[in-house]
């Protein structure tokens, strides 16, 4: 490949190195579509017709088109396979369709999932052809009609993913928060309600989200008795921050769900009662108590913060006492779930980026929109969760194991005989 560099590294078509990767990307994904293909035809080598021809045959190549990948646009000749076989079920032909490259393929799931990061931070469907351009060095398959079918079509996951069945999937842990965004939701004060779970092997998943007026009691009695109409059934423990609505709800809706408050947000409600000279004392010692090898070294370490606290400002010791049981529940579980179940961290770090997108815009569209890229947001940030700790112990808690000090001192099996 000869290419005219410029003094400054530059080409007629952008930077040397940038050159340079589009090549290789288009030589990879060259080569690996002719394996495909070589494999695909080798598999079915021996089908052949009444004269001992073959069925499946190389046919040339489709005609060149433009795909738009992390690597900027390269142009992609893909081979053509013309397969004889009749399909006895349908009656019509066999059809070859590459996994690698589909047929009408002209971006890579990548670059869809950088749309809804752009549609969040502001951008409209028309800025996004030129925006792209510059760094990608095409608007191949970018067109703002194309973004608004894909917007279109983003509603729709949403959409479908609400109205799942969950009868199959047993949650054995769920996080439940609201979170603010700079979005146009339904109300001026609405914000996403979401709910998180733990599957029975260990993995973690988005189980529903959808937008509540100030986290109220309804609006999560709403989204919880929907989960449950479509067969959710009751976690052993909900893990929330101190919104009395979804604590309401969960009463009502998966009454023998055990509840857990988030060390996170009660640290930070102590200390907003508590001088600021006075709050790094205070926040070691909470750290204390959750960090606390057991239960039982727990309760010794919020009678000391009760003690050193409690004379001078008893309103914060309150919020501490009034909530020991749900604030210490998460000891009568796996130790090595306890990092998980004590905070709804979960939550927090999944939308901390979608917030840092959204600030700076005050609407993004309808709020089918708005909830859309958000959902887009997190089903693209679902395949980066890691699983519990320690993920076979979730199964024995759904179970009915018995944990004491974090330690399994009980099977089920035990407890029949």
């Amino acid at each position: 490949m000869l290419t005219v560099v410029n003094e400054d590294g530059t080409t007629p078509h952008g930077s040397l190195i940038d050159e340079i990767v589009r090549e290789g990307a288009r030589r990879m994904l060259a080569a690996a579509l002719e394996a495909e293909v070589n494999a695909y035809i080798a598999e079915l080598a021996d089908q052949r017709d009444e004269s001992g021809r073959r069925l499946v045959v190389r046919n040339g190549f489709h005609q060149p088109r433009k795909v738009t990948t992390a690597a900027g646009a390269i142009e992609v000749k893909a081979p053509r396979v013309n397969d004889m076989r009749v399909d006895e079920a349908t009656g019509g032909r066999m059809r070859f369709s590459s996994a690698i490259l589909p047929p009408w393929a002209r971006k890579s799931p990548k670059i869809s999932e950088v749309l809804p990061l752009l549609y969040l931070h502001g951008l409209s469907s028309g800025d996004f052809v030129p925006a792209l351009e510059q760094f990608l060095g095409s608007s191949a398959g970018l067109s703002p009609a194309t973004v608004t079918r894909l917007t279109g079509r983003w509603q729709a996951d949403h959409k479908a993913f609400g109205e799942r069945d969950l009868s199959a999937t047993d949650y054995v842990y769920v996080w439940a928060d609201g979170i603010h965004l700079r979005i146009r939701l339904a109300e001026a004060k609405s914000c996403v309600l979401v709910v998180m779970g733990v599957r029975a092997d260990g993995t973690k998943e988005l189980i529903a989200m959808a937008d509540g007026y100030r986290e109220s009691a309804e609006s999560w009695a709403d989204l919880l008795r929907d989960c449950a109409r479509r067969g959710m059934r009751a976690p052993v423990l909900a893990v929330g921050d101190g919104a009395l609505g979804f604590w309401k709800a969960l009463a009502e809706v998966f009454p023998e769900a055990r509840r857990q408050r988030c060390w996170v947000h009660k640290t930070a409600n102590v200390l907003n009662a508590i001088p600021k000279s006075a709050q790094p004392g205070a926040r070691k010692a909470l750290q204390d108590i959750y960090n606390a090898e057991d239960r039982e070294h727990a309760v010794k370490a919020v009678a000391a913060f009760e003690k050193t606290y409690g004379t001078k400002w008893p309103k914060a010791v309150k919020k501490i006492t009034d909530d020991i049981d749900e604030l210490l529940a998460f000891y009568d579980f796996p130790a090595e779930h306890w990092v998980h179940l004590r905070t709804t961290n979960p939550i927090e770090s999944t939308f901390a980026t979608v917030r840092l997108r959204t600030k700076v815009t005050r609407g993004a569209g309808s709020a089918a929109a708005a909830l859309a890229m958000v959902f887009k947001l997190v089903e693209s940030a679902q395949a980066r969760w890691r699983a519990v700790n320690t993920p076979h112990l979730v199964a024995l808690v759904r179970a009915g194991s018995r944990f004491e000090r974090g330690h399994l001192v009980e099977r089920p099996e035990t407890v029949a005989a």
